[in-house]
């Protein structure tokens, strides 16, 4: 039996599919937001807002929010620690737009679904044990 500690190529190699999943989840997430952010600009340089700032940051606050989603579904392709604290915050996130989903004058229900579950999946997968081993460092190789 070999009770050497696996190298980072290797630990990265044996991914567990918990951690596939959470990865894949973030991915489409960034997508989705990615299209978003897209659509924004389209209609920033197409139609004429009621304010060119407001509708400048909106945009912006989107296509960064893209790149972070999607550093953090790298980041936990690569096991790296902190990809769990950020795909819960993300998740979190996700869950407040959701719960204003379905409730106020323009209420959408399927929308608030469509939000809710993933991110609801995506909490559940990122605090999994065989994902929090995935992704955490072995501290006493390192002291």
């Amino acid at each position: 039996m070999n009770d050497v500690d696996p190298t980072p190529e290797q630990a990265k190699s044996a991914r567990p599919p918990l951690l596939i999943a959470l990865a894949v989840i973030l991915m489409l997430e960034a997508l989705l937001v990615t299209g978003a952010a897209v659509w924004l600009l389209v209609e920033l340089l197409t139609v004429v807002p009621e304010s060119y700032a407001s509708a400048i940051a909106i945009f912006v606050l989107v296509a960064l929010t893209a790149v972070w989603i999607a550093a953090t579904a790298i980041a936990a392709l690569q096991c790296r620690g902190w990809s769990r604290a950020s795909a819960v915050t993300i998740q979190v996130l996700q869950i407040a737009v959701a719960v204003g989903s379905f409730q106020g004058f323009y209420a959408r229900p399927d929308l608030g679904w469509a939000l809710l579950v993933p991110a609801l999946a995506g909490i559940v997968l990122a605090l999994t044990p065989q994902v929090v081993r995935a992704t955490t460092r072995n501290t006493t190789q390192h002291e």
